[in-house]
């Protein structure tokens, strides 16, 4: 239990005590997730909190849809909102379990890497990587945050992702990574509406000189985009010509990975 003193700590400190409040909801939940159900009693004892400051905490939280009251004046439980964001945080990890074995063998065919990328607060984060028997380079991408304009799976998450989040994320500014990489949102929305139309995305030396990438969406049982399947490898051995020739198989793949999600194409 938590001293009940620590309840007026960080109250001259806006930051502190706002980092406070997030832990103390954080227990509010661990506590119904152990116990079941708990009253604003039960829970205000276990924080070592007041009555009141359990109570606000509990009606932020109800209000999120994270706890529901179980009858008027009852106690509270998990609400779905929980199972919502579980919901969310499974699905990427379906995609990573799931596509190890496609990337595997996809990576073996091409002989070139194969990564899978979700996208993650305006970035894409790699959840998936195999790498090909032609792979020169050892490094692991696997829960790397790459920018979403300078790669060919940030592209194809870009461009399925809705308007209103996409035209956000292009106000902001682009970042340049070598001279190759779009900085101009006018440019990269062009791009990114031939990228839908087309169902691919291609990288030449955007994010690194002596790069090239092909990336392809995957699919979730709704038929939302929900990840980027893509190849990369040195621009030498996967030239321009090349890299749309592996279009079909890295497409092939990403489909059979999307059945495998639930998604069937009519």
């Amino acid at each position: 239990m938590r001293n009940q003193d620590s309840d007026k700590a960080g109250s001259g400190n806006g930051t502190p005590s706002q980092v406070q409040s997030v832990d103390r909801a954080i227990s509010v939940l661990e506590i119904l997730a152990r116990e079941g159900e708990a009253g604003i009693t039960e829970i205000s004892v276990e924080l070592g909190v007041h009555k009141s400051t359990a109570s606000r905490l509990v009606s932020v939280l109800e209000a999120r849809g994270l706890v529901e009251q179980l009858g008027e004046r009852g106690k509270y439980a998990i609400g779905f909102g929980i199972v919502r964001l579980a919901g969310a945080a499974t699905g990427r990890m379906d995609i990573a379990k799931l596509g190890r074995q496609t990337c595997q063998t996809l990576a073996e065919t091409l002989g070139e890497t194969v990564n899978i990328a979700v996208a993650d607060n305006g970035v894409a984060i790699n959840v998936s990587q195999a790498r090909g028997s032609a792979a020169i380079s050892t490094q692991n991408w696997t829960g790397q945050r790459t920018p979403l304009h300078a790669t060919s799976s940030g592209k194809v998450l870009l461009a399925f992702m809705n308007e209103a989040e996409r035209r956000r994320l292009l106000r902001r500014k682009l970042d340049q990574y070598t001279p190759r990489t779009t900085v101009e949102a006018a440019d990269l929305a062009i791009e990114l509406d031939r990228v839908a139309e087309e169902g691919y995305a291609v990288c030449f030396e955007e994010l690194e000189l002596g790069m090239h990438a092909v990336a392809v969406p995957i699919h979730g049982p709704s038929g939302e985009v929900v990840a980027a399947m893509s190849a990369s490898g040195p621009s030498y051995r996967l030239s321009k010509q090349r890299v749309r020739q592996i279009v079909r198989p890295l497409t092939d793949a990403a489909t059979e990975l999307s059945s495998q999600l639930g998604f069937y194409q009519e």
